[in-house]
C-alpha cells in the first residue's frame, strides 16, 4: 500500500505570501547540495535554496532588473556550486558565499540553452533549444563554440538525464504538427539516435518521465486522454532506419470511479508505483484537483489527496517527498511506498512499517478526536514493532503500556471541557512518567489540543504550564504553530520571550509581530509581568534607570557635541543626550524582551520586507537600544555583555544595519533621529580611528615581544626602547 501524510508549507509564492515572492510562478524545482535541500527557481529573477526539514531558505540569488533567468538553475554536485543561464544564453556559475551575482563567473554562449541536467557522478550536460549537448567543463573551454541544430523546425517539450553505470545518457522529447519524436544521446560514442513516437489517436502527451535499467530506457508517457504508456527503448540500436517508429503500450489507466482522472503531470516512484497530479470530474460535479499514487502492477488506487485551491500542474519529487504548488504556497508531502503485494494494493496489508507514516502527521491539523486516535495507533504500533522480544515479556510490555496510552488518550478528550486544575494535575501525572514512546510528538499533540481549547474558550489559558512545557522541553515552531498566534493575541510576553529563544524554527513574519508588540507595549505595564531579566541584569542599573535618563535630560540641553554640530533646537540636544549610548532607552524588562528578538533566526532577505512596515517611531526607540547595546559591548576588550542569553556584537551590528535598511529615509527625515544618527556615526568612527592606531603599532608590539623572549632579564631591571 501507499500513504500521503499531512503535508506542510515550504514558502509563499505571493508578495503577500510571506515566502519567496513569486508573484510569476514557479519555473522549476532542483535537487540541493545534498537530499534536504532545494533549489527553487521562479519565472523571473530569483533562485533560492531551501532547507525542507526546517522550511527555511538558506540563501537567495537574483539577476539584474531586466533580465530572467531562463532554464531551471541546478547545483554541480561535483564542485557543489550553482548554475543559472539568464536571457537564453547567458551563463552564470557561483557559490554559496557569493551574494552578487554581477561578480560571479560569466560566459556568454553561441546558442539558446533549453536546460541544464547536473547528475550525481559527472559534469553536469547542456541541452541547447536546437538539439545540441554538450558537457559543462567542454562548453567552458570554448563558450562561443558553434553549436550544431539537429532540430530546426521542432519544439522541445521535455528532456532528462540517466546513467548506465558511468555513461551519461540524454533523452529529450520534440514536437511538430502534431507529432512526437524522441532523440537519445550517447555520449560516450558520441551518437544521437532520432524515433517518432507512435500517434495516438484524439489524444496527445501531456507529460514524460523515463528511467534505465539494464541497457534498455523505459519511457512513461502521460496522455490527455487519462492514459499512462510505456516506450521501451533499447540502447543498442540494431535499425538502420533513420526514423524508427516506437510502439507503446497501456500501462495505467487512471480511472476512479468510472470517471477519468485527466493528468498534468506524474513521476515514477518505484517499479510498481507512480504519482499523477491531475483534476478529476465526475458526472454532474465540479472538477477538482488531486494528488494520487496508482499500483501498476495491479491497476489499483492506492491513495489521493483533494486539493481543493488548485495547483500550477507541476509536480516534483525527491527523497520520499512531493513538491507541488498549492494556491499561493508551495506545498510539500511525505509520501510512503510498500512492497508491491495483492494485499497492499486492496489495501490489506498489515505491517509494522505503519508507524514511520504515523510519525508524520501533522498534529496542528486535527481534530481532537483525530488527535486521540492517531496517537494510539502510534504508540499501539510501535508495541507491536518489537519483534524480537519472548512472547512473555512481549505481553507484560503491553500490559504495562496500555494504562499509559489510554491516560494519554483520556487527557486529549478531557482537555475539550475539564477545569484548568483538573488538566495540569492530569498532565504533571503524564510528564512524571519516565519512558513514553514518541514523546516529543505526545508533547506537540498535547500543546496544540491546549491551543485548540484556547481558541475556543477565551477564558482557557493554562499560561503557567504552557511556559513550563516549552521552557524545559525540545520543541519547535512547526511542532506547534498557533502556540506563538495565542500568545500574541493574550499579548503573554514572557511565553513569547521563552519561544523566541528555544525556537530554531520561527517565521520571519511572527519574530516581526513580536517585536512590534514588544515595542509597543509600555514599560509601565511590563514592570507588573512576569519577563525573566537574566539577559540584562547584569549590565542595567535595574533600580536606577529610569532616574539617570531623566537627570541628564533636566541639564538645559547644552552639550560640547551638539555645539560643534550647530543643532540650535533645544529638542534635538535633548534626542542626543538621551541616544549617547550612556544610558538604556528602555526599562530592564522591554530590553530582556528585545533581547530574545535579537536571539531569534532569520534570513534577512525574508525579514527585510517585514521590518519596513516598523512604525518609524518604533524603528527609532529600537535603534536607539541597539546603540545601547552597541556603546555596552565595546566598553570591554573582548566585546561580550555579561549575563546569560545576551545578544553578541555580531547580532547587534546585524540588527542595526537591518534597522538602518528598512528605515534608511524615514531616519534621516525624523527630526529626533537626527542626534542618534550623529552619536552612531562618531562613535562608529571613533573605534575605526581608534583601531586603525592600534594597526600602526601592530608592528612594533610584535617587536617587542620578540625582544622579550629574547632577553632573559634579572630580578630587576630598567630597559629604555625606542620605536622608530
Amino acid at each position: 500500500m501507499a500513504a500521503l501524510c499531512e503535508g506542510f508549507t515550504l514558502c509563499g509564492l505571493g508578495p503577500s505570501g510571506g515566502g519567496v515572492g513569486l508573484g510569476a510562478g514557479v519555473l522549476a524545482l532542483e535537487p540541493g547540495p545534498d537530499s534536504d535541500h532545494v533549489l527553487l527557481t521562479d519565472r523571473g529573477r530569483t533562485a533560492t535554496l531551501f532547507k525542507v526539514s526546517d522550511q527555511k531558505p538558506l540563501g537567495c540569488w537574483s539577476v539584474k532588473h531586466g533580465q530572467i533567468i531562463t532554464c531551471p538553475v541546478v547545483c554541480n554536485f561535483e564542485t557543489h556550486e550553482y548554475i543559472a543561464v539568464h536571457d537564453d544564453k547567458v551563463l552564470r556559475i557561483w557559490k554559496d558565499e557569493d551574494v552578487n551575482l554581477d561578480k560571479v563567473f560569466k560566459a556568454t554562449l553561441s546558442a539558446d540553452v533549453y536546460r541544464i541536467h547536473s547528475l550525481p557522478h559527472g559534469e553536469p550536460l547542456v541541452l541547447f533549444k536546437g538539439g545540441g549537448v554538450r558537457t559543462l567543463d567542454v562548453l567552458l573551454e570554448a563558450p562561443q563554440q558553434e553549436i550544431e541544430n539537429f532540430i530546426s523546425d521542432e519544439v522541445i517539450k521535455w528532456s532528462e538525464a540517466l546513467l548506465e553505470g558511468q555513461e551519461p545518457i540524454l533523452i529529450f522529447a520534440t514536437e511538430k504538427d502534431g507529432n512526437f519524436f524522441i532523440y537519445v544521446q550517447k555520449f560516450k560514442l558520441n551518437m544521437l539516435h532520432k524515433y517518432k513516437l507512435e500517434q495516438q489517436e484524439l489524444s496527445n502527451p501531456l507529460s514524460f518521465t523515463a528511467y534505465i535499467k539494464n541497457q534498455i530506457i523505459t519511457l512513461l508517457c502521460l496522455y490527455s486522454n487519462g492514459s499512462v504508456y510505456k516506450v521501451l527503448i533499447p540502447l543498442q540500436r540494431h535499425s538502420e532506419e533513420e526514423e524508427q517508429i516506437l510502439s507503446k503500450s497501456l500501462l495505467l489507466k487512471l480511472l476512479v470511479s468510472g470517471s477519468v482522472l485527466k493528468g498534468t503531470s506524474f513521476v515514477v516512484l518505484d517499479k510498481d508505483h507512480v504519482a499523477v497530479l491531475g483534476s478529476l470530474t465526475a458526472f454532474g460535479e465540479e472538477s477538482k484537483e488531486c494528488l494520487t499514487i496508482w499500483n501498476t502492477k495491479f491497476q489499483t488506487l492506492q491513495t489521493s489527496k483533494e486539493l481543493p485551491l488548485g495547483t500550477s500542474g507541476q509536480l516534483w519529487c525527491y527523497g520520499e517527498k512531493f513538491f507541488f504548488t498549492h494556491g499561493k504556497v508551495l506545498t510539500v508531502i511525505i509520501y510512503k511506498c510498500e512492497t508491491s503485494s495483492l494485499a497492499a494494493a486492496v489495501g490489506k496489508l498489515k505491517d509494522s512499517q505503519t508507524s514511520d507514516v504515523s510519525s508524520f502527521i501533522n498534529w496542528n491539523t486535527l481534530s481532537d478526536e483525530e488527535l486521540v486516535v492517531s496517537l494510539q495507533s502510534q504508540q499501539s504500533v510501535a508495541l507491536k514493532s518489537e519483534s524480537k522480544m519472548t512472547l512473555r515479556s512481549r505481553r507484560n510490555s503491553v500490559a504495562k503500556a496500555q494504562p499509559d496510552t489510554l491516560t494519554v488518550g483520556q487527557l486529549l478528550l478531557d482537555i475539550k471541557d475539564s477545569s484548568s486544575a483538573a488538566i495540569e494535575d492530569e498532565l504533571k501525572q503524564l510528564l512524571s512518567k519516565a519512558q513514553m514512546p514518541d514523546f516529543q510528538a505526545t508533547i506537540g499533540c498535547v500543546i496544540t489540543a491546549l491551543v485548540n481549547r484556547c481558541k475556543r474558550d477565551p477564558v482557557f489559558y493554562p499560561r503557567n504550564f504552557l511556559v513550563q512545557l516549552i521552557g524545559k522541553r525540545e520543541l519547535s515552531y512547526s511542532l506547534c504553530p498557533d502556540l506563538m498566534a495565542v500568545a500574541l493575541e493574550k499579548k503573554d510576553v514572557h511565553l513569547l520571550q521563552i519561544c523566541l529563544q528555544r525556537f530554531p524554527d520561527i517565521p520571519e513574519e511572527i519574530t516581526y509581530t513580536c517585536l512590534k508588540v514588544f515595542l509597543s507595549i509600555s514599560d509601565d505595564y511590563l514592570e507588573r509581568t512576569d519577563v525573566n531579566l537574566d539577559s540584562v541584569i547584569c549590565y542595567i542599573d535595574i533600580e536606577s534607570n529610569n532616574k539617570e535618563v531623566k537627570t541628564e535630560i533636566v541639564e538645559n540641553g547644552f552639550n560640547n557635541e551638539l555645539e560643534e554640530d550647530h543643532c540650535d533646537t533645544a529638542f534635538a540636544k535633548e534626542t542626543h543626550l538621551k541616544n549617547d549610548g550612556e544610558f538604556c532607552p528602555v526599562g530592564p524588562q522591554k530590553a530582556a524582551l528585545l533581547n530574545a528578538v535579537l536571539h531569534s533566526a532569520y534570513s534577512e532577505t525574508f525579514l527585510l520586507p517585514h521590518l519596513k512596515d516598523l512604525p518609524a517611531q518604533q524603528a527609532v526607540l529600537f535603534l536607539r537600544y541597539l546603540h545601547y547595546l552597541y556603546v555596552k559591548s565595546s566598553e570591554k576588550i573582548t566585546t561580550t555583555l555579561p549575563g546569560v542569553l545576551s545578544p553578541t556584537i555580531n547580532q547587534i551590528m546585524d540588527w542595526m544595519c537591518l534597522i538602518l535598511d528598512a528605515h534608511f529615509t524615514v531616519m534621516v527625515m525624523l527630526p529626533e533621529a537626527k542626534g542618534l544618527l550623529s552619536s552612531l556615526h562618531k562613535f562608529v568612527r571613533a573605534q575605526v580611528r581608534f583601531y586603525s592606531e592600534l594597526n600602526k603599532i601592530e608592528g612594533s608590539l610584535q617587536e617587542l615581544q620578540r625582544l622579550k623572549r629574547q632577553k632573559e632579564t634579572q630580578t630587576y631591571s630598567i630597559e629604555v626602547l625606542e620605536l622608530i
